[in-house]
């Protein structure tokens, strides 16, 4: 018997140091594409760092130079990663320039590593910034690449993401503390309600649907109590202009109509959007995103 509880106790001494030394995921997002090196550099790099690290892909589909979307996207996708998962995302426009390169650690304890550019925009409002540093390009960069201005993301950011989730570095090691108030941020309408009117943004498209995306959260849909069935008004504006309007009734799933007719539902976010049943509303009515496309929700009479 003690032998067998020896053993036991080895076992679970065994797991917890494995556990203990369990790497956490790493996971970029850029706007480089998958057509040449780029994305693969990286790849290595954090290869290099720990050949036996998690290496996972948001999306290397953000347009070229889009802050906005890169913000959105780890808006959308970062509460479903564990805690301890790393981001390194690289929308960076300003690569080489005075803009900082920093690692924010959310209250959630997750990490995002980036150019401090407003790509953090989202996460720092939802899920709060608990400490924000300043990545020391001197102690944490890829040996040899000092003379490079121009590929932080490789050079850089997935160096020290990787570093980072395999335990080299301590958050502590990144480099100076900021503010964590001092995140720079993209500006934005709120979604807020108005009377008997909700209004908002639409941050982003269901690109292959065609789905029009709102940043209205359900509770503020709720507070203009539509039921299921019931109609409500739509009005999308550009920059202050109207371009669009629909009546559509509001449904839990684009069965609720017939195929081609619109409708008002909530996406996976839980946040209002319109759509067409087996359609494509954006193209159809010529809708955009981003900060300058507006929305406008009331129910119907």
């Amino acid at each position: 018997m003690k032998l067998k509880h020896l053993l036991t106790a080895a076992a679970f001494s065994a797991l917890a140091t494995a556990q203990a030394l369990a790497a956490d995921a790493l996971v970029l997002m850029t706007d480089f594409g998958t057509a040449d090196g780029a994305v693969s550099a990286m790849r290595g790099v954090a290869f290099g760092v720990d050949p036996k690290l998690t290496v996972s892909d948001l999306t290397h589909q953000v347009p070229e130079y889009d802050i906005w979307l890169g913000a959105y996207r780890l808006y959308q996708t970062a509460n479903y990663w564990p805690q301890g998962t790393v981001f390194v995302s690289v929308v960076d426009p300003g690569v080489g320039t005075a803009r900082k390169s920093v690692v924010l650690k959310t209250k959630g304890g997750r990490y995002f590593v980036g150019p401090d550019n407003g790509l953090f925009t989202l996460i720092a409002e939802r899920d709060g910034v608990a400490e924000l540093r300043e990545v020391d390009e001197q102690r944490n960069r890829l040996a040899g690449s000092a003379e490079s201005y121009t590929f932080h993301g490789r050079d850089v950011y997935a160096y020290v993401g990787a570093r980072l989730a395999s335990g080299q570095i301590t958050f502590d090691q990144v480099g100076p503390v900021l503010p964590a108030d001092s995140v720079v941020k993209l500006a934005y309408k709120k979604a807020e309600r108005q009377g008997n009117v909700v209004r908002g943004m639409i941050p982003v498209l269901d690109d292959k649907y065609g789905n029009v995306w709102t940043n209205i959260p359900k509770t503020l849909l709720a507070d203009l109590n539509v039921a299921v069935g019931e109609r409500v008004n739509v009005r999308i504006l550009h920059n202050g202009k109207p371009v669009g309007a629909v009546v559509a009734p509001f449904h839990h799933t684009f069965g609720g109509v017939a195929k081609g007719k619109p409708l008002v539902y909530l996406n996976s976010l839980l946040d209002v959007a319109v759509a067409i049943s087996q359609g494509n509303f954006a193209r159809q009515h010529k809708i955009g995103s981003g900060p300058g496309w507006e929305i406008e929700i009331s129910k119907a009479k």
